[in-house]
């Protein structure tokens, strides 16, 4: 074994884990599952985007993806610092394997509304993606009507669809995403794009966001969905997305799928689920959730991943042994969902994920030490089949 500072790295155990999901990935023949072919949103995708999709399926029966939210931009008590620090690594010695990026205010400002500088944050997309990790996207858009993206009350969604006062609007944002993704590119001579998971319009089962439930019908969301899908593959000939649908938490099986675009539309099948682990929450129904949403994606060829989770400055020692792995364990089909994303850490009152000197620290890093939870160094390659 290895030590960095305080953190221990049982490098024999990485060892033993790369060589058997690398033979898991050699044979797609993951234990315990039976793959559906794969049928994806675009059919003209990059290799790489085909592969890492193809690598989600194969490797979630068996692994679950740690993630984080903005993990090389800051942290508590930094920012900046450079490309390759992580809060996540400096408690437990390894980055998260899933960064999670939002380009809210693209094309308003040089910074989102976590203050993340855009130029910078190409910067740590290809970072990640030259590191082996996995990048999604997520879109806080600001209301087209007036207002941030929770400026609700107006009939923003019929707005912007084809036909609408604000539709020509909607599609200059759509071509200043679409430029943003050309540029994220690695390689020299040749150039490759680099593989996004794009995860729009999220959490509309809630009310907070202008595309919520109570803000437009199921018809006008599936339309927006599907209007964004077929503008960036087909009118931008952007083939690097692999497109995430993530509602808040829901009931049952017919309230996830009320606004569901079809699965030509949707590659991934996300939830965000923050009320279950926190405070007031029953974990107990996170397992209950997770599992249905892992049959709806399997019985649809799909991936599933737990799309935004966590408990607000973790204020419980054993947080994350006791709450988020033991519930993520608790059933065989929670076990199967890909990767699991904690939201960001801002501040020592306003954090998801660990930091140096947590009270929770210790338990992180017994969490990061599951034979279920894969981390940055312990990935195979997810961009070759």
């Amino acid at each position: 074994m290895t030590y960095l500072g305080k953190v221990e790295i049982r490098t024999e155990k990485f060892c033993l884990r790369n060589a058997l999901l690398l033979i898991l990935l050699g044979l797609h023949l993951p234990l315990g599952a039976q793959l559906l072919p794969t049928s994806m949103v675009d059919p003209d995708a990059t290799k790489a985007t085909q592969s890492l999709y193809e690598n989600l399926r194969a490797l979630a029966p068996e692994k679950t993806l740690f993630g984080h939210q903005d993990a090389f931009a800051y942290g508590v008590e930094w920012k900046h610092w450079h490309r390759r620090r992580s809060d996540v690594q400096d408690v437990c010695g390894q980055h998260p394997a899933v960064f999670g990026w939002d380009v809210s205010k693209l094309g308003q400002r040089p910074y989102n509304i976590d203050t993340v500088d855009f130029r910078a944050m190409q910067g740590w997309i290809r970072q990640a993606y030259r590191m082996g990790g996995i990048n999604t996207i997520s879109w806080h858009l600001d209301n087209f009507l007036g207002g941030d993206s929770w400026t609700t009350g107006t009939p923003t969604v019929a707005a912007i669809l084809p036909g609408g006062t604000h539709h020509e609007q909607y599609r200059a944002k759509l071509d200043l995403f679409a430029d943003f993704l050309r540029e994220l590119k690695v390689g020299f001579p040749v150039q490759r794009p680099v593989p996004i998971i794009f995860r729009p319009f999220h959490e509309h089962t809630g009310n907070w966001f202008w595309w919520g439930k109570p803000h437009a019908t199921a018809e006008q969301y599936k339309a927006l969905w599907r209007f964004t899908v077929s503008y960036l593959r087909d009118e931008q000939q952007i083939h690097q997305l692999l497109y995430c649908y993530s509602p808040d938490v829901v009931k049952n099986e017919e309230e996830y799928l009320e606004y569901y675009p079809g699965d030509e539309y949707v590659d991934i099948l996300g939830l965000d689920d923050y009320h279950d682990v926190g405070r007031w929450g029953r974990a107990k129904q996170l397992t209950k959730r997770l599992s249905m949403l892992v049959q709806l994606a399997e019985e649809r060829g799909k991936v599933a991943a737990l799309t935004e989770t966590g408990y607000e400055a973790v204020p419980e020692r054993k947080w994350w042994t006791d709450t988020l792995l033991r519930h993520l364990e608790a059933s065989p089909e929670a076990r199967r969902i890909a990767w699991v994303l904690l939201w960001r850490n801002a501040r020592k009152d306003h954090h998801y994920g660990p930091y140096p000197g947590h009270p929770s620290a210790e338990n992180f890093r017994e969490f990061a030490g599951s034979e279920n939870m894969l981390f940055l160094d312990e990935l195979p390659n997810m961009y070759r089949r």
